[in-house]
């Protein structure tokens, strides 16, 4: 089935210009240590058989491995994502090779209205929401604390925390009852990192939000959960590290190396799949590579 583009105006504007923080997000084509995030020794069971899933920052990453899974067991899916049209399209390619639907939705998911008409587009064009993804992220790591800029803190907030904001609660009204929700969060929003600390603030008030949504959406029977990865080798790592973070890049984790994508995304399935994780709401996954954490 063919993928299609839902237009946006101002999708391409440029993050230098608006936010003065570094170019963002990267692109796999510019990596080149390619990240395995296709999905391509994976097989569904058809977990997921009708159901529709909008997925934020679903173009690459951990995102495309996401969305290429949920295709494989079954669903449609919307992808949401600035700029990165060549990665969308590849993404799509590989969701309509499993017979699915992919539609495309590129914008700013800072600007809040941008965040909204996702969610409407992915409901009209798919004809509903059953699961949604929030897993759409920026950072910009800074030698101090000092360092972060205003319009730097600003913006990781807006589009690491806000967003799930203002997507979740749209997507209320199309979620039917037992529908789920599954939220991106980070090593570091459990434990902090010295050189994130603005991303990792966000990223421990994506668990929060994710404990109290859960508590709050019970009646309805919306599982709310989060997934918590360690390091994972994904395009915004070498677009926003230099290159000596980038060659040690995950070195600290226990496994002595980052994840690859394919590797996270059957958390997502596991808390998406009624028939895996119907008793699971509230609940944070953390695949970090060994690493115990106490608590």
């Amino acid at each position: 089935m063919d993928s299609f583009e839902s237009d946006k105006p101002g999708a391409d504007q440029d993050l230098n210009d608006q936010h003065n923080v570094i170019s963002y997000p990267g692109h796999t084509e510019d990596m080149a240590d390619k990240p395995r995030d296709e999905m391509a020794q994976y097989v569904g069971r058809g977990l997921l058989e009708g159901k529709r899933a909008l997925i934020s920052g679903g173009d690459s990453g951990i995102g495309r491995a996401v969305a290429v899974a949920f295709a494989k067991e079954g669903a449609d899916v919307a992808i949401a994502y600035l700029d990165e049209h060549d990665d969308a399209t590849h993404t799509a390619s590989l969701v309509e090779r499993t017979g699915r639907r992919c539609l495309r939705l590129p914008g700013d998911l800072s600007e809040v209205e941008q965040c909204r008409a996702i969610v409407s587009r992915t409901a009209g064009a798919l004809g509903g929401i059953d699961i949604v993804v929030n897993n759409v992220a920026y950072q910009r790591p800074t030698e101090k604390f000092t360092d972060i800029s205003d319009e730097q803190w600003r913006h990781t907030f807006a589009v690491n925390i806000d967003s799930f904001f203002y997507v979740t609660k749209a997507a209320l009204e199309y979620l039917p009852d037992g529908g789920a929700i599954i939220n991106t969060a980070s090593i570091n929003g459990l434990r902090g990192n010295k050189t994130l600390i603005d991303y990792s603030a966000t990223k421990g008030a994506v668990i929060a939000l994710t404990y109290a949504l859960a508590q709050s959406l019970t009646e309805r029977r919306i599982r709310v959960n989060c997934v918590a990865p360690g390091p994972v080798w994904t395009p915004l790592i070498p677009a926003t590290m230099d290159a000596e973070r980038v060659e040690s890049f995950g070195e600290q984790a226990p496994y002595n190396r980052a994840a690859q994508p394919d590797e996270i995304a059957p958390s997502y399935v596991f808390f998406a799949a009624d028939q895996l994780s119907s008793y699971y709401t509230g609940e944070v996954l953390a695949p970090i590579g060994g690493e115990t954490l106490p608590g």
